[in-house]
């Protein structure tokens, strides 16, 4: 059996996404590692797939797998793609729809000028829920890194973020300390790493590494994650441009226990089918 496919895009991270509402999809880890290796498969960071929902209040359920096979909890980029697929494959001509997650229900508006805005829900601060070892909850923790010590942020988007100011992102160690923060044994789940360069009040630069993938052209949990650290260190005001190597997001925090909002692009690449020996 093959199955037809679309590649998309934000800000240049990139998905295999799948319609589980027609057709009934059963994916193997194996089979997700192939069709994202970009040698021997389409490519992606991750795969994304959309089903029938399963709770009351919910459109439809959607799902995500890293490139490494292990199934996440939330993607910001990935599911204003979703809600483009959506439309675009006439699944629902509704401009609001929520969506069933692992992290909750999550809601999307379509705009009329092709991006998407996303209510994210609260950042998850408390150390147990991120879930992150500390005794308290704090604004900044310092983290024992080899034989230094990084101020971090933690903050939970529905899965786990460390987010570093650095004065300057363009030579930020992201390929170095990046990895030995997602292992860290702070972090029992791993975690996204964001290193993050305040430009002002209303502007801030951001790389993330992500978990089990690596650095990304964007990170739309991360920008979330960041803007939150931000805020609550004082460091910018409530709604601030967020640039990422692949592009810019808008992000909208109005403090604790209020949903991070999220705009931002979401592209279709190109359609295709998934071999029988892949899928």
């Amino acid at each position: 059996m093959s199955l037809s496919f679309t590649k998309m895009q934000g800000l240049g991270n990139d998905f295999v996404v799948l319609d589980g509402v027609r057709e009934s999809i059963r994916l193997m880890p194996e089979q997700i590692r192939h069709i994202a290796d970009r040698r021997l498969g389409v490519g992606c960071d991750q795969l994304l797939l959309v089903e029938p929902a399963t709770l009351a209040g919910a459109d439809f359920r959607y799902r995500i797998w890293n490139a490494d096979g292990g199934e996440v909890e939330h993607c910001g980029n990935g599911i204003r793609c979703v809600a483009r697929f959506i439309a675009e494959r006439g699944l629902s001509d509704a401009r609001h729809l929520t969506f069933q997650t692992r992290h909750g229900l999550i809601r999307t508006e379509r705009l009329n000028d092709g991006r998407v805005r996303v209510d994210m829900g609260p950042p998850m601060l408390e150390p147990a829920r991120i879930p992150f070892l500390a005794d308290t909850r704090a604004n900044q923790y310092p983290l024992r890194v080899a034989d230094n010590i990084w101020q971090i942020a933690a903050v939970s988007m529905g899965n786990p973020h460390a987010v570093l100011r650095v004065d300057d992102v363009d030579q930020a160690p992201v390929d170095t300390l990046g990895p030995l923060i997602e292992q860290h044994a702070d972090f029992p789940e791993r975690v996204n790493v964001g290193f993050m360069q305040i430009v002002d009040r209303q502007h801030l630069r951001l790389r993330v590494f992500e978990r089990a993938v690596g650095e990304t052209p964007a990170c739309g949990t991360g920008a979330c994650a960041a803007v939150v650290a931000a805020i609550l260190n004082g460091w910018t005001d409530a709604k601030v441009e967020v640039s990422v190597p692949g592009g810019q997001l808008m992000i909208d925090w109005q403090g604790v226990n209020t949903p991070v909002w999220m705009t931002g692009p979401a592209v279709s690449v190109f359609e295709g089918r998934l071999a029988a020996g892949m899928a």
